[in-house]
């Protein structure tokens, strides 16, 4: 099983649409999404701001226009157990990983990365832009870039499960 974490600041926009958007797109290429399947999948963020809250309402509109729903996810914070539970931890942005690279032990590092370098189609994008603080537009291009990186990094965890099973 590959253990997947997309971490953003809040975890109620960049990273709980990143999980959905993932998790979709790997049931529709055949993957199990459990304890037990084939891909486990979660997200987290790296403030407490927004601990045991939904995502935000622009998040859940962007996602279920795309027939995503995110109305079961639950913001949480980032913890030290994760960098040992998880097999990736996907960044949103720089600022991010700066954050997980100061709280990871250095054994984890490997783990780290930036979700977008495994984007298709998004020349010069290289971060997923926090929308907070925008209108639901910026919402709508932020589902888009994360499903162009979702895409790619399927296409790099359906390598992986192929490879583990040879």
């Amino acid at each position: 099983m590959i253990r997947i974490l997309f971490v953003c600041l809040g975890n109620i926009c960049r990273s709980p649409t990143a999980e959905g958007v993932f998790r979709h797109r790997a049931i529709e290429a055949g993957l199990r999404d459990s304890y037990i399947g084939d891909i486990f999948i979660d997200s987290a963020g790296t403030g407490a701001y927004h601990i045991g809250e939904k995502p935000d309402r622009r998040s859940r509109s962007a996602a279920a226009s795309q027939g995503i729903d995110l109305e079961s996810l639950r913001a949480r914070k980032l913890t030290l157990q994760d960098f040992s539970d998880f097999d990736y931890i996907l960044a949103m942005d720089r600022e991010n990983m700066k954050n997980m690279k100061n709280l990871c032990p250095a054994r984890h590092h490997k783990k780290l990365h930036l979700f977008m370098d495994f984007a298709q189609n998004c020349p010069g994008i290289t971060e997923v832009p926090d929308p907070y603080q925008e209108d639901q537009e910026a919402f709508e291009r932020v589902f888009n870039i994360i499903d162009r990186a979702a895409i790619g990094f399927l296409d790099h965890i359906k390598q992986n499960i192929s490879s583990q099973n040879a």
